[in-house]
């Protein structure tokens, strides 16, 4: 779940997290209706298809080579293969402008069940590697696994675009802390201007058809053109909202779904965003007591402090950046994502350490490596469109704050939720993000899942971590209850757990899905 840089209260806090803020999409028409048609015999696909859109639901798609899909920075497997499927832009006119979904599979390597859907989270990020997610496992043995680019997102196109690196740079290099007047009218004016640059270099009709409520419907074209009848699906973070609203729209075309670092789909954008401030506070907490064991921690022997001692660290960022090898410097908003990019888990601490203790000596080089990996900057300079595509999509899966009175209150909150992220510079206003200025309606809002609802619906495997920094525990415990499924509790400090070497975990995952085999009820780890 990742809040970007210009999220709810970015301005205010630069509350930088990695994988996306939401609530699980409302289907726009509830489950998908109309006579079902039948596939064509002999073509790829499966199942029932909607009316009117038969041609792309029987699509033949060619496998091939992965080169030049990879659109992060890294090389995919070798051992991938990728491929395009067509889908319509906008489903009401499924005979106008069409969008191309890049997908990647790992081969099943043994006796086949199907495919199995992996989405990473985001909004924004590529799926495309997740397509090795399963890799050593009963999983990969029996499914092909398939990762996928969300359209407009990597590989995709048409591609959301908003600014330029040299824009993106220049925006970094911000602090955005001033909550006077003026200064909230300020970033403000930055959050038009980047809501316009959109509108402008992506194109309104991609904007528009480019949430939640659209990718569920590119993923049951997927499903068809692979030939399942059902879908398998596994998904993180905001992927957990991506499988809600699939599970809402095709209930009946679910076979197994895992979710794993659950959004609470009846949740609004604000709690969800002052609940993250609580997790992250929790994590640093935990950093912190784990630094203090090292006596050069640069956060003090005392972790009660830590606190001060991070603020004493970072405040002085916000009219001087540290001096770095890169001659951008590490400006503060870099050294608050790079923090936030290393609290996602513990395998990253050392690093954090290393950064907080390089910063104690005046250099940022470490945690500005750190805001890199976060703000998908290339080592040539260039970006991912991961930050756009984020804001793309956030902005139409939920309604926009346009009450600044709700954005003071909410940057309060935020920062008595979390206040190693508090700059002392609250005044109890805030600016509207660049939601409120966008230029096309949100498609999607919080609400209530009624699980009777969901005819044919299997049961659906929720899991959650205690201290996720990111997705609270309890949003999955919600999401479970609500979608009538059953929770695997993991206890740890990091976001996500399937796949990740857990025995606890992943046995009765992969005995859900090759067996479909519920896991035993409220199962802990």
């Amino acid at each position: 779940m990742r809040t970007g840089r210009r999220t709810l209260l970015v301005a205010t806090i630069a509350a930088v997290t990695v994988l996306a803020v939401g609530c699980t999409t409302e289907p726009s028409s509830g489950t998908v209706s109309g006579t079902p048609v039948a596939a064509e015999a002999g073509e790829a696909g499966a199942g029932t298809v909607p009316p009117g859109l038969e041609a792309f639901y029987t699509q033949q798609i060619r496998w091939g080579s992965c080169d030049g899909f990879a659109t992060d920075g890294g090389e995919l497997s070798p051992t991938l293969e990728c491929a395009k499927v067509t889908v319509p832009l906008d489903y009401d006119n499924p005979g106008g402008d069409t969008a191309q979904i890049a997908i990647s599979r790992s081969a099943a390597t043994g006796a086949r069940v199907g495919s199995l859907l992996v989405n990473p989270g985001g909004p924004g990020a590529s799926g495309l590697s997740t397509a090795s997610v399963a890799d050593g496992t009963d999983v990969a043995e029996r499914f092909d696994v398939i990762g996928f680019d969300p359209r407009g997102v990597g590989a995709s196109t048409p591609q959301v675009r908003c600014q330029t690196p040299q824009e993106t740079d220049a925006e970094r290099r911000e602090s955005n802390v001033d909550m006077s007047p003026a200064g909230i009218a300020r970033t403000e004016d930055k959050n038009r201007t980047y809501a316009a640059r959109c509108a402008e270099r992506s194109g309104v009709p991609l904007l528009a058809h480019v949430g939640t409520r659209e990718v569920v419907r590119d993923m049951d074209v997927i499903r068809s053109v692979l030939g399942d009848p059902q879908l398998n699906y596994l998904g993180f973070s905001y992927g957990t909202r991506i499988g809600t609203a699939y599970a809402e729209t095709f209930p009946g075309n679910v076979r197994a779904m895992v979710l794993d670092g659950a959004l609470d789909p009846e949740q609004d954008p604000v709690e969800e965003v002052v609940l993250q401030g609580a997790g992250f506070q929790q994590a640093f907490d935990g950093f912190a007591a784990d630094c203090a064991r090292s006596a050069d921690c640069p956060l003090g022997s005392d972790p009660s402090r830590a606190d001060a001692r991070f603020r004493a660290l970072v405040d002085p960022l916000v009219d001087r950046p540290a001096a770095t090898t890169d001659p951008r410097g590490l400006s503060y908003g870099d050294a608050i994502t790079g923090v936030q990019q290393a609290l996602y888990s513990p395998s990253l601490w050392r690093p954090l350490r290393a950064g907080l203790k390089e910063l104690s000596a005046g250099r940022g080089d470490e945690l500005l490596l750190l805001a890199d990996m976060y703000e998908g900057r290339l080592d040539d300079g260039s970006y991912s469109n991961l930050e756009d595509a984020f804001n793309a999509v956030r902005c139409v899966d939920d309604p926009p704050v346009t009450d600044r009175a709700i954005e003071g209150e909410a940057d309060t909150r935020y920062r008595q939720a979390a206040p190693f992220l508090d700059d002392g510079r609250g005044t109890g206003n805030a600016p509207l993000d660049a939601c409120a200025f966008w230029p096309v309606p949100n498609t999607g809002a919080p609400h209530t899942i009624d699980a009777a609802a969901l005819q044919g619906l299997p049961t659906v495997v929720v899991v959650s971590t205690t201290e996720d920094p990111a997705t609270p525990y309890q949003a999955g415990v919600n999401l479970a209850k609500q979608l009538g499924g059953a929770l695997i509790t993991y206890r740890g400090t990091q976001h996500t757990a399937v796949f990740d070497g857990v025995a606890c975990v992943d046995d009765p995952v992969s005995a859900y899905f090759v067996d479909r085999t519920a896991p035993d009820p409220d199962l802990t780890c």
